[in-house]
């Protein structure tokens, strides 16, 4: 008996072979003009809850003419008045002022930033937007002279929430702290007094320097005082020298937010 190729056998084969072929090919074709990638949404709900504890300061004739509003201040302490407990507040800055000058001319909010938190964290810068919207509704502030003042860590803190609301406030009074001089044009507008000491070996005095000169580049109104012997406690004679509250309860916020 032959053993050559029996065409029977082989041809049966071929013709399986072109049906699995016939098969396959629609498919892959149809696999070949499938998208490579699929268009879908992610969407979650995100919930936070923003939380300051502060203390409030209305000046003496604040319940006396209903209809008069009043000036505000916000006031940032720096690192070393963290925690649960508004006496440290107190110690410094615009808290200390109004504790020992009961007729300040304004109303003074002072908050007090977590222990394990920084005035920059967005958190944080969150929960001062929200501070802020809250007491100007439920208080008589005039919302075109809204100053914001901050020292060491509350300086950079000053300059940060600045930038983030760069309409909502009439000056800024940023003391031993710094900030993004890339981004001061966003404060082209606002009237600025840096207070800086030039012995200060906790804060630079490069960081208001930086901040002095970007402004001035931008044709900002913005002063720059160096005290020449003072260090990182720059804002004892900043705070004590009458001639920046004459200045600053002049100014008026130049674009409304």
């Amino acid at each position: 008996m032959s053993r050559g190729i029996d065409p029977t056998r082989w041809g049966g084969l071929w013709i399986i072979g072109l049906l699995v072929l016939g098969l396959a090919w629609p498919a892959a074709a149809q696999s070949a003009k499938a998208p490579v990638q699929q268009a879908q949404r992610f969407q979650k709900k995100i919930t936070k809850t923003l939380s300051l504890q502060y203390l409030l300061f209305l000046p003496a004739d604040y319940g006396r003419d209903h209809k008069k509003k009043w000036p505000l201040v916000l006031s940032l302490h720096g690192a070393g008045q963290r925690g649960d407990s508004l006496d440290l507040v107190k110690l410094d800055g615009i808290p200390k002022i109004v504790e020992e000058q009961p007729d300040f001319p304004a109303i003074a909010i002072s908050p007090q930033c977590p222990q394990d938190g920084s005035w920059t964290a967005e958190l944080q810068l969150d929960a001062l937007e929200g501070l802020l919207d809250q007491v100007t509704k439920k208080y008589r502030v005039d919302p075109d002279r809204v100053y914001l003042t901050g020292l060491s860590m509350g300086g950079y803190g000053t300059w940060a929430l600045a930038m983030r609301q760069p309409k909502r406030f009439a000056a800024l009074v940023p003391i031993c702290g710094g900030g993004d001089a890339t981004r001061a044009i966003l404060l082209k507008d606002v009237p600025v007094w840096v207070f800086h000491g030039a012995k200060d070996e906790v804060v630079p005095p490069e960081e208001s320097q930086r901040m002095y000169t970007a402004l001035k580049a931008c044709g900002a109104d913005v002063r720059f005082t160096l005290y020449p012997e003072a260090d990182h406690l720059s804002w004892v004679p900043a705070y004590a020298d009458p001639a920046l509250y004459e200045w600053l309860f002049q100014q008026r916020r130049k674009n409304g937010s």
